[in-house]
């Protein structure tokens, strides 16, 4: 199974985010993320068992805070939604994780963390409305499993990890 970690947004985020890529779909093109489907991903596993990956999570400590969506961007066909810097949260956040998940032998991208959420595939360009105010606390982060099919991907959250 693909597995991946990552910060979901509450409903009203998400309702928010998703009304916005509609209207940059309008003048872009491309394929929405789902409503339901919006996230932000930590770290992305891919095919796994979830066990070694809960035990990480588990050891992770991290702080609540508030993840600020406050530009847009068109990166390799994609828009994607991001906070302008990193939140000093959710930064230690991705450190932890990535250490524990080290620990347990997974091998994970080297590249550096860029907290975004992609909201739009295969757009044609951009025309980038401004962004509305968005209220994201991040209070916990999720064990996902991931499946694609013809219809895309469904996200099926494995395991919650409180934020404290």
């Amino acid at each position: 199974m693909r597995l991946f970690f990552a910060v979901w947004p509450p409903a009203n985020a998400a309702h928010a985010l998703a009304e916005w890529a509609d209207e940059v779909r309008g003048l872009s093109g491309g394929r929405r993320t789902a409503e339901g489907n919006i996230h932000l991903t930590l770290s992305f596993l891919g095919k796994a068992e979830p066990a070694r990956a809960i035990a990480a999570a588990k050891r992770v400590k991290g702080a609540p805070h508030q993840l600020p969506i406050e530009h847009a961007r068109y990166v390799n066909r994609m828009i994607w939604v991001a906070p302008r810097q990193v939140p000093a949260p959710l930064a230690a956040l991705h450190s932890a994780l990535s250490v524990e998940l080290f620990r347990e032998e997974f091998i994970l991208e080297r590249r550096p963390f860029a907290a975004h959420v992609t909201l739009i595939r295969n757009a044609r360009g951009a025309v980038l409305h401004e962004l509305p105010a968005i209220d994201w606390p991040v209070n916990e982060f999720v064990l996902v499993r991931s499946s694609l099919s013809s219809r895309g991907p469904s996200y099926e959250p494995l395991e919650r990890f409180p934020l404290s």
